[in-house]
């Protein structure tokens, strides 16, 4: 692959993207602020920067995947950030999910300096990360999502240009609202039907094959199956997304009430120890509530 690609952050999720990055033949830069977790792709091929500035400075493309919107900014616009050391009619795409707000200020000091900022978040969890399978949700400058479509197609198996702002951003958020619902909904259904007398493994089955099934629901049954709350998305996570959610509706006059709710069992969750668990041990919880004990 000709385009020299940087990526910055190299968390849960960031490691199997840049992974598939390397695995597909591009020329890959990273940094991490953790620099043992640059190790294993350094292994592979990829070479180690020791900034931000250093990573967008040798690279075409730069990638960020980061946990919020301070942590971006710090990334890409402090004195070692990423658009320090940019170059004009390079790309920065950012595939975190973070603020609107966040991403509008990085944009614009992006577009200062003559570079294309796209936001693209992605939906999916390790486990499609690691496979390539990703949904990626993508708006901002609609040459430059052209340009950047064989990166995305080396880490998401499905991509959408959304808009020329920063329309990615919502819609992460409105995909990841439903997906903490349903895991709310679902857990209070199982553990209803577990009080019921119902067989687990029979019970997440049929739901699993009913009307009520989804690709959401498919993913997660086999885990609770053997009551497995190993994080592919992790509760803290969750919270932060449902967190971002209830900011912006808040700033656009869209009421949220399931969404405040579901907030605060996921808060119960991270007050018990449990916020580094996967968000489907919102079941474990339910189940607590419920007085049954495995």
């Amino acid at each position: 692959m000709s385009k020299k690609v940087g990526f910055i952050g190299l968390g849960t999720m960031g490691q199997p993207m840049a992974g598939r990055l390397l695995e597909s033949g591009f020329s890959l830069t990273v940094w991490n602020r953790t620099k043992a977790k640059t190790e294993e792709l350094a292994k592979k091929g990829a070479k180690v920067a020791g900034s931000p500035k250093e990573v967008a400075d040798q690279s075409d493309v730069t990638i960020t995947m980061i946990s919020d919107g301070p942590v971006l900014k710090e990334m890409t616009l402090g004195a070692n950030g990423a658009l320090a050391g940019a170059k004009s009619g390079s790309i920065l795409v950012d595939m975190s999910t973070v603020d609107p707000e966040s991403s509008a200020e990085v944009a614009k000091a992006a577009e200062a300096k003559g570079v294309k900022m796209l936001r693209a978040p992605v939906s999916g969890s390790t486990v499609l990360a690691a496979g390539g399978k990703l949904t990626i949700f993508v708006s901002g400058d609609k040459q430059a999502y052209d340009n950047c479509q064989d990166i995305f197609g080396a880490m998401g198996q499905k991509m959408f240009h959304v808009g020329t702002g920063d329309e990615a951003r919502y819609l992460k958020l409105v995909l990841n609202m439903m997906v903490g619902t349903t895991l709310q909904m679902l857990a209070e259904a199982v553990t209803f039907g577990e009080k019921a007398g119902l067989q687990w493994e029979q019970l997440l089955d049929i739901i699993a094959n009913s009307v009520v099934a989804s690709p959401l629901v498919g993913y997660k049954v086999g885990p609770l199956a053997k009551r497995s709350f190993a994080p592919a998305f992790t509760v803290s996570m969750m919270a932060k997304d449902f967190d971002l959610a209830l900011a912006a509706g808040q700033k656009l006059g869209a009421p949220m009430p399931t969404i405040a709710l579901v907030r605060q069992f996921l808060g119960m969750l991270q007050a018990t120890g449990k916020g580094d668990l996967d968000f489907s041990a919102l079941v474990m919880l339910m189940e607590e509530v419920a007085g049954i004990k495995h």
